[in-house]
Parts: C-alpha cells; sequence; structure tokens
C-alpha cells in the first residue's frame, strides 16, 4: 500500500483525457494530478469540460497542477507565425488556471541551442517578451509558472530568464530525468545555479540514454544526492511524479518512501 502522506503530497502526472476517463479512481485513491494537456485537447474540449473535472477535484479536496502543451511549441520563435500560434496555445492553458486554481502550471523554455543558439541574443528578447506575459497571467491567480528544463544543456538560459523577470511568479520546475537524457549533465550542474527559483521537482529515471520516463529507483538519476542538497539547503518544491509505465507510479512512491528521502518535505512523513 502506498505511503498515504507522500501519496496525499505529491502530484502524478497525468493527461487530461486519461484523467477524465479514470477520474474516479483518482477521486478514491486521493491521487493529486499533474494535469497534462498536450495534444489537441485544448481545441477539441469546450471550457464545460475541463470545469467539471475541476469541479470534482475540488468536492474530494485533491489539489493539483497543470502542465502547458510543449510538444513543437516555441513561444520565442524567430518566425513570427510560429511564435504567435505557440503564445495562442499556451494562452489557452493559461485560461483554465481560474478554474483548476493550481499549485503551479509548468512550462518548457523552450531553449534548443542547435536552433536558437546561433541568434540567442534574439531568442532572449522574444522569450521575454512571452514569458512576461504568461506569468502575469497566472499571477492574477496567485499561481506560479514553473519553468522546467528539457533541451538544455546548461543552465545559463533559464537562469537569464528567470532573473530578468524578477517575480515571485516565476519559478523553476527542475526535471531530474531530462538532465540526465538531455543534457547529459548532472544535477550538481544546475541545482546550485538554479536553487533561488527551484519551486517544483519532476521526478522520473532513466540510463542517460533516452528519456524514458522510468520509474524512480529504475535508472541511475542520483535521487539521494539531489534529496541531500534540498535538505542541506532547506529547499521544500512541489513534487511531481512523472513514470509514464505500468506499476511506475508504485514503484516511485515505494522507492522514496523506503529511502526516507522526502521526509523534510511533508512535515507528517514519519522520521522512523
Amino acid at each position: 500500500m502506498l505511503n498515504s502522506t507522500l501519496r496525499e503530497n505529491c502530484f502524478v502526472s497525468a493527461p487530461f483525457l486519461e484523467l477524465r476517463q479514470n477520474i474516479e479512481f483518482y477521486l478514491e485513491e486521493g491521487i493529486q494530478p499533474e494535469i497534462g494537456l498536450e495534444g489537441t485537447v485544448l481545441y477539441d474540449l469546450v471550457p464545460a469540460d475541463f470545469r467539471l473535472v475541476a469541479d470534482k477535484l475540488r468536492k474530494a479536496d485533491l489539489s493539483c497542477t497543470l502542465h502547458a502543451p510543449f510538444y513543437e511549441l516555441y513561444p520565442a520563435s524567430l518566425d513570427p507565425h510560429i511564435q504567435a500560434i505557440s503564445r495562442y496555445k499556451l494562452r489557452k492553458a493559461f485560461e483554465l488556471i481560474e478554474f483548476f486554481q493550481p499549485q503551479s502550471i509548468v512550462c518548457h523554455l523552450g531553449f534548443e541551442e542547435n536552433k536558437h543558439g546561433y541568434r540567442e541574443e534574439l531568442w532572449f528578447e522574444h522569450s521575454l517578451v512571452a514569458w512576461r506575459e504568461l506569468v502575469d497571467l497566472a499571477a492574477l491567480n496567485n499561481t506560479p509558472v514553473m519553468l522546467e528544463n528539457t533541451y538544455e544543456r546548461t543552465p545559463a538560459q533559464l537562469k537569464r530568464i528567470l532573473t530578468a523577470l524578477d517575480s515571485e511568479y516565476a519559478r523553476f520546475c527542475f526535471d531530474v530525468g531530462h538532465v540526465l537524457a538531455f543534457a547529459g549533465n548532472r544535477w550538481q550542474d544546475w541545482l546550485p545555479e538554479l536553487s533561488p527559483w527551484l519551486g517544483q521537482l519532476h521526478l522520473h529515471d532513466n540510463h542517460g540514454d533516452l528519456d524514458s520516463h522510468l520509474g524512480c529507483g529504475a535508472g541511475d538519476v542520483d535521487f539521494k544526492g539531489i534529496f541531500s542538497f534540498l535538505k542541506e539547503h532547506n529547499l521544500q518544491p512541489l513534487v511531481t511524479m512523472e513514470p509514464h509505465h505500468d506499476g511506475g507510479m508504485e514503484t516511485s512512491f515505494a522507492y522514496l518512501e523506503q529511502r526516507r528521502f522526502p521526509y523534510w518535505l511533508f512535515p507528517d512523513l514519519p522520521t522512523t
């Protein structure tokens, strides 16, 4: 049986259509979702579809986070047409903040060295405009925007954007698996630089070759080192489980529980 305190304090990745189809399971198990808005759901569904799920979560006293769409979106694109449709889709996601009142909304920064590195200053200018608008929209509902590392090879772009935004609503979501699979380096190259903005963790595992989204402990991510750093620096981010395989959620919770890694994050979790 999953530790109830971990389950009650963490979020679990859940694409919206899956969440809607299996909403009774989430309610009965007390699972707090991080609601993924990828694909065409923002175009295919109407506000009432989202409001219905939001109302059910609220009545069950379950909180949530949102994960904005990111596939093929470039809000800082140097092409004005790609830039416009990217920002349009992100705005549609941000409109749902009012319904769900999430603890955060996670977004991918969208910097890719092979696409943007040759004109990084212009990319930065466009990016700052886009994220200022979106952070301001989220702030209307007291919701922080968590900018997540994805294909970035270093923390430099995230640090520059977060410094320039200079807002309590602009934070950092540290995806531990992306550092290993995409950046090809270590958490030590990221957390010390971005810890002043740290607001959320995405936890999953891999072997450094693919973004496999395995359950925690099934790959090579240094969870012990990461949690030791968080404890040493008294950092208490939101935590989202992101395994994408059957049984990944259960094994991730069991792995964390057995090692007592996150006990200081949740005061009700027994330490012995």
